[in-house]
């Protein structure tokens, strides 16, 4: 892909005009209202309205895309995509224009993918835009991220039950090893590892990050970018940070063998490493990092922590309701709430699985545009290593034999804790098992 240009522009919007769009923009039916007035509008003041609009929303992306005779624009609010509103090709070529010009993309280049990245400030606020063009049968779409600082939150808000976070509190303290975030693309990862480095963050440790790209900026850290054209990448930049003496190290992504290799080594010498990985689950990260070509013997010792995620929307608060559970449905929480060990059920105060029991279920309001679901949360599993599963990883086992381990050793897995959400009235069983695909 082409790289965009080193400077990030930057779009200025006062907190006066952001807070009047607030008012108005509520939800999408608003949202659409709001576009229709501003899109005879030049395409300044167009792009704004977009980005206000979109922003207001809380939304995560946006996305452009050119059909036969039109572009498509839609929204993705809580992990869902919307259809916002429909531009004609006159006003998209404008559009387009625009955001390649402020995200440092080839006004030019339309055949072949590329990157960039602006900043949008509101008030003391800076959104971080990451932006994806790519060609396709009826021209250009664009991708938009919106990575906005008021979305980092605490460790407490992740949605860790309390017996999986006072395990995960001790482990973030360690002075080394390896935690490792799991799930694919859109599960939260970087959400987790950014709220873990808020917690430990203070004046007597240095913390560096080496990312692709920076996503959040804060305070008191050193970040750092990869950049492959320069010959800056994971593994030649983390070589360089551990030569800086940090006690904590956050690494992007491990992609490659010789990036996990390092990793691994650093947290085997004194350093704390934070890092992401793709793999379906927490036990699958063992398997994962010997396909890079890591012994077990390297990989067992190091790893303290791995955790796996996914996110699932929560239900609208001001309209789910309490419905008796189907059949069906008794059999499947009992199913997986009976394996669980029996300090999990006392500790997180589960109720009795039995007929007549009652479970939420989605509704619909204008407070949630009537999808019935407002906000996500996070699911997870826990793979703590010890002694034991140091030895037993040592002898490579598949993910079935480890995760068999895991579990006869305490782990409740991500569907577990899905069903433990949905008996606390956070989310609902449909949500569930779309999410963890079981």
């Amino acid at each position: 892909m082409e790289k965009p240009l080193e400077i990030t522009k930057e779009i200025t919007i006062s907190q006066e005009k952001f807070q009047e769009a607030v008012s108005r923009v509520k939800n999408i039916e608003t949202f659409k209202v709001y576009l229709t007035e501003n899109v005879s509008n030049d395409v300044t003041l167009l792009m704004e309205a977009i980005l206000i609009g979109s922003n207001a929303l809380d939304a995560s992306d946006l996305h452009f895309e050119p059909e036969e005779e039109t572009i498509k624009f839609r929204l993705r609010l809580d992990g869902v995509l919307h259809d916002i509103f429909v531009f004609n090709k006159q006003t998209y070529k404008a559009i387009l224009s625009r955001i390649k010009l402020l995200s440092g993309i080839k006004l030019n280049v339309t055949d072949r993918a590329q990157d960039g990245r602006f900043t949008i400030t509101i008030g003391k606020n800076e959104i971080e835009t990451r932006v994806s063009s790519l060609p396709s049968e009826y021209g250009e779409t664009i991708a938009m991220r919106l990575l906005d600082p008021k979305n980092l939150i605490e460790t407490d808000s992740l949605g860790i039950r309390p017996d999986m976070l006072s395990v995960f509190e001790k482990e973030i303290k360690q002075p080394n090893g390896m935690i490792i975030v799991t799930g694919p693309t859109g599960s939260g990862k970087t959400t987790t590892l950014y709220a873990i480095l808020k917690k430990i963050q203070s004046p007597e440790i240095k913390i560096i990050t080496i990312e692709d790209p920076i996503e959040y900026h804060l305070k008191g850290l050193s970040q750092t970018q990869v950049n492959p054209k320069k010959g800056y990448s994971f593994s030649s930049g983390l070589e360089a940070i551990v030569r800086q003496d940090p006690d904590v190290i956050l690494v992007g992504e491990i992609r490659d063998s010789e990036t996990a290799s390092i990793a691994l080594q650093a947290s085997l010498t004194g350093h704390l490493v934070l890092t992401t990985l793709h793999t379906n689950d927490a036990t699958g990260t063992i398997v994962r990092l010997m396909a890079l070509g890591e012994k077990p013997a390297n990989i067992a010792p190091a790893i303290n922590l791995a955790i796996g995620q996914r996110l699932v929307r929560k239900l609208c608060p001001s309209c789910k309701q309490l419905k008796l559970a189907s059949k069906e449905e008794i059999s499947l929480i009992k199913k997986e709430i009976e394996k669980l060990p029996d300090d999990i059920k006392k500790i997180n105060n589960l109720p009795e699985i039995k007929q007549g029991i009652k479970i939420p279920k989605p509704t619909g309001c204008i407070e949630c545009d009537n999808a019935g679901y407002k906000g996500r949360i996070g699911i997870f599993e826990f793979f703590k290593n010890d002694d034991e599963l140091e030895n037993f990883i040592a002898k490579s086992p598949s993910i079935v034999e480890l995760k068999e381990r895991a579990i006869a050793k305490g782990m409740a897995t991500m569907k577990q804790d899905g069903i433990i959400k949905v008996l606390q009235g956070i989310t609902d069983l449909e949500e569930i098992e779309k999410t963890t695909g079981e």
